[in-house]
């Protein structure tokens, strides 16, 4: 694997900080090289479920995120992904103050882009691994802006 070229990182940057969900989780980009990619998130009281521990649709936001954005390290710049399906193994409740997601391609396709994701929570100095995705990112063509 080789790292990212600059624009390709400016671009993956960009496109996240687009993301209006992500921007209001808080949500952050940690690290991106080809083929991974690790955000994280502050567990907002207002992003908690009746038993305090972060909802599980900011778990697998978070995983899906890491997981899209991973695949489109991997694409042209004039291509970005979707998601085609997503599965997620929830393994411990969300108790904590921040989650950490990281998303990797298992294999980088030409029309289907299989892909997983781990999210850890981080409770003062305990960290807990809290779920396991696996899915398929499917490449979308979008239009260059013209220079």
């Amino acid at each position: 694997m080789s790292d990212l070229s600059p624009d390709t990182e400016t671009r993956l940057r960009d496109s996240f900080a687009a993301q209006s969900l992500m921007t209001f989780a808080g949500a952050k980009v940690d690290s991106c090289t080809y083929g991974q990619f690790r955000i994280t998130s502050p567990i907002h009281d207002d992003m908690r479920q009746q038993h305090d521990f972060g909802h599980a649709a900011l778990t697998f936001a978070l995983g899906d995120t890491a997981a899209g954005y991973a695949a489109m390290s991997v694409m042209r710049p004039d291509q970005e992904v979707l998601t085609a399906e997503m599965k997620i193994q929830l393994l411990a409740p969300a108790k904590g103050q921040r989650l950490v997601a990281e998303g990797r391609i298992i294999k980088a396709g030409r029309r289907l882009i299989p892909v997983e994701a781990d999210v850890w929570a981080e409770d003062g100095d305990t960290t807990a691994h809290i779920a396991r995705l696996i899915g398929t990112m499917v490449p979308v063509d979008i239009p260059v802006a013209a220079t």
